[in-house]
């Protein structure tokens, strides 16, 4: 798994690609989630594009790494998630939970509202 970071209008915006499974994959999020809180970046989006596999350790990730943003006050919004991870998110019915976007420019402008 790969992680790209980059930064728009406040909001730090992570590339990720790869595989999201137990063991390295979740670890590298969680680790990068945490970093960026510790630096004051509270505003997260993850662009899930080139996503190849998310196992149910990388989806229990996800939502662990919501929930810790979310305690300290930021926000952390999903973007461009594939076919399959979007049916996966429907199932578990954690669509419901995350805000998820098509497109960067609205992604970010939702963290303005």
């Amino acid at each position: 798994m790969k992680i790209e970071e980059r930064k728009i209008s406040g909001v730090t915006i992570l590339d990720v690609s790869g595989k999201i499974t137990i063991g390295e994959g979740s670890a590298e999020i969680r680790n990068k989630v945490r970093q960026l809180l510790e630096q004051g970046d509270k505003d997260i989006l993850l662009n899930l594009g080139e996503v190849s596999y998310v196992d149910s350790s990388g989806i229990g990730e996800l939502v662990s790494c919501y929930t810790t943003v979310t305690n300290q006050g930021g926000q952390l919004k999903l973007l461009n998630l594939t076919r399959k991870m979007r049916e996966l998110l429907a199932i578990t019915k954690l669509l419901t939970v995350f805000d998820d976007y098509k497109e960067e420019g609205a992604a970010l402008a939702s963290f303005k509202s």
